[in-house]
């Protein structure tokens, strides 16, 4: 179906302040392209660079070099160097992002974090509840913590809440940072179908899974980042 993500000679590190501005250099030369109805995994050794490298793809981080080409909306985005308001807009409808922490408002009751990504692409806020509510179904999430905020949440419950926000919309391009740690089996193997089912759909993920088991069934393909660790 052809690449929807493709990383250019990316580099990233960071400026350590507090020691005097050393630099810390992470990852150099990263080079792969991810197709539309492909799974990639990083592999690596921890401290590689892994959640680091999805971070910036997202932009989160900002790159030390190379380009983040995104497919959005009929042309290349360069996710590296595009203005914030691109960023925003290629994140909103092309690029979902489950990372391993939930980060919401407090108080916001867990339905309506799970169905803001529908309503800020405006669907009527009554289908993105609906819609919202099925997800955190399928997820085994009890429909007596709907109305709560998931600050008050155990951390498997905050990660189903996580999944279900990034899942909720069939974004074309999706970045996964450990989606099934901190989960029992049960609700590991419905988040595989997920990812299954997002995948077969065409969706393009690229994601990092220290299960290996989970590894095994998902991965289409895998990328080891220790070829692109940064020269000390």
């Amino acid at each position: 179906m052809g690449a929807v993500l493709r990383i250019e000679g990316l580099a990233k590190g960071f400026t350590l302040h507090n020691q005097g501005g050393l630099r810390l250099p992470v990852l150099a030369g990263v080079q792969f392209a991810v197709d539309a109805g492909e799974c990639v995994v990083i592999t690596g050794a921890s401290g590689c660079g892994k959640s680091s490298l999805l971070r910036t793809v997202y932009a989160n981080y900002a790159a030390s070099g190379g380009r983040v080409l995104v497919r959005h909306d009929g042309a290349w985005v360069d996710m590296a160097a595009a203005p914030p308001r691109m960023v925003m807009a290629v994140r909103r409808a092309t690029l979902g992002y489950v990372s391993q922490f939930l980060r919401v408002i407090p108080r916001v009751p867990a339905l309506d974090v799970v169905a803001e990504p529908l309503i800020a692409d405006g669907v009527p806020a009554g289908e993105a509840r609906d819609r919202a509510a099925a997800m955190l179904a399928r997820l085994n999430l009890p429909q007596r913590l709907w109305s709560l905020p998931p600050a008050t949440f155990s951390g498997g419950e905050q990660q189903r809440v996580n999944i279900a926000r990034g899942f909720v919309r069939a974004y074309p391009v999706l970045l996964l940072d450990e989606p099934t740690a901190s989960l029992d089996a049960e609700n590991r193997a419905a988040v595989v179908r997920l990812i299954d089912e997002a995948r077969e759909r065409g969706a393009a993920i690229l994601g990092i899974f220290h299960d290996a088991e989970v590894r095994a069934q998902l991965a289409t393909r895998s990328v080891n980042l220790e070829t692109f660790r940064a020269p000390a």
